[in-house]
């Protein structure tokens, strides 16, 4: 009886256990992500020019397909569906507005877009921008409680923007901080062209001639993109620049060839230079970064909350 009774007791024990081994077994991340894919909020986007609101992961997807190379490291697709969903929160006030699908907001592609750009590659990009995604599910970028306007960009010159240098708004989370990987990875990182005079006088609507380039002055902020143009009889400012020529950036040298009346000109980045550079996340997750580092270097003093712990966030959801 002793015997039978210690068996029973030891079986007990043993079944006590089990499930506690199981749950630390190699499944367990996977149904912690299930878990809290489940309980994302069930929150829908508007995008303009999309027949049916998108739920909002599928949105996501879409938009990391259509903001980032595909093939970047996954850290750094996972730091953009961070972005790209606090983004779009943000702008659409948790679904009640519609969001453009284009560079005026975010660009997003459609499962159809992405099947016609990746053709036979379309079943291995889609796992690996599904895990991205997947991994990151709900997951936004906070400062002081509430949302804050992700913004990002393709490539900085070393450094990127602060807001108050961009839009004269000063932005705690926006300010400037290093990006030294860009110019290391990025293709396209100086770019020089060349214009005919004339085509830099329909421009902008007035003659230049070769004294108002010798006395042309560039003031620079402290990222080193052009703040001010001044010159006789014309004075504009940085960004207008970049418009009026379609520049890539606001770094930019301007030079005159007087014999052959050539303005050339010279960039480095890509973009407007606030918030996260691309493939400055693209250099760092290459280091080792993970994407909440990645994220929370390009913005300054937020923290990464997701959906479903925000109070009242999923009563929004329409």
């Amino acid at each position: 009886m002793t015997k039978l009774w210690a068996s029973s007791i030891l079986l007990l024990i043993v079944m006590f256990f089990i499930p506690v081994i199981l749950l630390r077994g190699p499944g367990a991340e996977l149904q912690k992500e299930e878990k809290k894919i489940e309980q994302s909020c069930p929150i829908d986007i508007k995008v303009v020019g999309v027949d049916e609101p998108l739920a909002l992961e599928e949105y996501v997807k879409g938009v990391v397909a259509g903001e980032m190379p595909i093939g970047f490291h996954v850290e750094a697709l996972k730091a953009q569906s961070i972005a790209a969903r606090t983004f779009a929160l943000k702008t659409t006030n948790y679904g009640e507005t519609p969001i453009a699908r284009d560079v005026s907001a975010q660009v997003y592609k459609s499962k159809e877009e992405r099947k016609k750009q990746w053709g036979k590659k379309f079943k291995e990009n889609e796992k690996k921008l599904a895990t991205a995604v997947q991994a990151t599910t709900g997951d936004v970028l906070l400062y002081n409680a509430e949302l804050i306007s992700a913004m990002f960009f393709s490539t900085s010159n070393g450094q990127t923007e602060a807001a108050e240098n961009f839009s004269g708004s000063d932005i705690p989370y926006l300010q400037s901080v290093d990006s030294p990987g860009d110019v290391k990875i990025a293709p396209t990182f100086e770019v020089k062209t060349e214009m005919p005079l004339k085509q830099w006088n329909e421009a902008f609507g007035i003659e230049w001639n070769a004294d108002m380039f010798k006395s042309l002055q560039l003031i620079r902020n402290p990222t080193g993109r052009v703040q001010r143009v001044a010159t006789s009889g014309f004075e504009s400012n940085g960004r207008e620049i970049r418009e009026i020529l379609g520049l890539r950036s606001t770094d930019f040298d301007i030079a005159f060839d007087v014999t052959n009346e050539i303005v050339i000109i010279k960039t480095l980045g890509y973009g407007h230079g606030v918030g996260m550079s691309q493939y400055g996340a693209e250099a760092f997750a290459q280091d080792g970064w993970t994407a909440d580092k990645i994220v929370q270097h390009y913005y300054t003093g937020t923290e990464i909350k997701n959906l479903i712990n925000l109070e009242n966030v999923c009563l929004k959801a329409p």
